[in-house]
C-alpha cells in the first residue's frame, strides 16, 4: 500500500491523516478549515497554505470556502499513515503493558518514521489485528477499512443495550476516566436514563452505574 515519498513531510501526512479523521466521522462531508484549526491547534492561515501545497500534490481537492476532501491518492497516504498509527498503538499496549491513555502521543511521535517491514512485523507479532486498543478499525495492508454500522451513544434511548465500539483517543483523561468506568470496547452498557435538559446520560456497565455529560458520552460510539 505504500505511496510514501520524501517529498510528502510528517506535517502533510498529519493534515491527510487529520482530513480522512473528521470526513469518517461526518459521513464524508467535505472538511472545513475551521475545524482542521481546531483538531491540529494551529491557525487558519497555516491551514490555508497547507491546504494550497496538498492541492499542488493532488492529494486533496480544495475549493476555498467549500472545504476539502482528500483525492484517491490522499487517501492512501492518510489510511498508511493510520495503519502505523493503530498498530503501533495496539502494540504498545499488548506487547509493552502501556496504559491506552499513554499510547495516542507515542504513537504519533513514531507512525511518520517506522518502515514497511516492521509495519508488516507488527502486524504479523500481533495476529493480523483489525482494531487498535481504542476500537478503532486498523486499515489493511491493501488500504481496505473494516467498517461496522455505528452511532453515537448520545444517540441511544433509555432502556437500550449499547455495545461499545470506539472512543475517542485524543484526550488521555478522558480514556483514562472511561477506563475507570469500564467503558472500553466490547463492553455492554445499559442506558438507565438520558437528560436532554439536564445534559447528561445514566448508564450501568456490569455493576457499576455511573452519569456522564452529554458531550463526553459523544466521545463514545456505539454498535448501530
Amino acid at each position: 500500500m505504500s505511496v510514501r515519498t520524501p517529498a510528502i513531510s510528517p506535517a502533510m501526512e498529519d493534515y491527510l491523516k487529520t482530513i480522512y479523521q473528521i470526513a469518517e466521522a461526518s459521513d464524508g462531508a467535505p472538511v472545513q478549515t475551521q475545524a482542521l484549526s481546531d483538531r491540529l491547534h494551529v491557525s487558519t492561515a497555516s491551514v490555508t497554505g497547507m491546504m494550497k501545497k496538498l492541492d499542488q500534490y493532488q492529494l486533496v481537492d480544495h475549493e476555498p470556502y467549500r472545504g476539502v476532501v482528500l483525492t484517491a491518492k490522499g487517501e492512501q497516504v492518510a489510511l498508511e499513515v493510520l495503519r502505523h498509527h493503530r498498530l503501533l498503538e495496539l502494540y504498545l499496549v499488548e506487547q509493552l503493558g502501556m496504559n491506552w491513555e499513554d499510547v495516542h502521543a507515542e504513537a504519533d511521535r513514531l507512525e511518520h518514521v517506522i518502515s514497511e517491514g516492521l509495519e508488516d512485523r507488527i502486524a504479523a507479532a500481533l495476529g493480523q489485528p483489525d482494531r487498535d486498543p481504542h476500537g478503532d478499525p486498523i486499515p489493511a495492508r491493501d488500504g481496505t477499512v473494516a467498517t461496522d454500522p455505528w452511532m453515537r451513544l448520545t444517540d441511544a434511548t433509555a432502556g437500550a443495550a449499547a455495545e461499545i465500539l470506539r472512543v475517542s483517543d485524543r484526550d488521555p483523561r478522558l480514556l483514562q476516566y472511561l477506563a475507570e468506568r469500564g467503558l472500553k470496547p466490547g463492553a455492554v452498557a445499559h442506558v438507565d436514563a438520558v437528560d436532554q435538559m439536564a445534559g447528561v446520560i445514566t448508564l450501568t456497565v456490569g455493576t457499576t452505574t455511573c452519569t456522564l455529560a452529554l458531550s463526553t458520552a459523544g466521545e463514545i460510539m456505539i454498535r448501530a
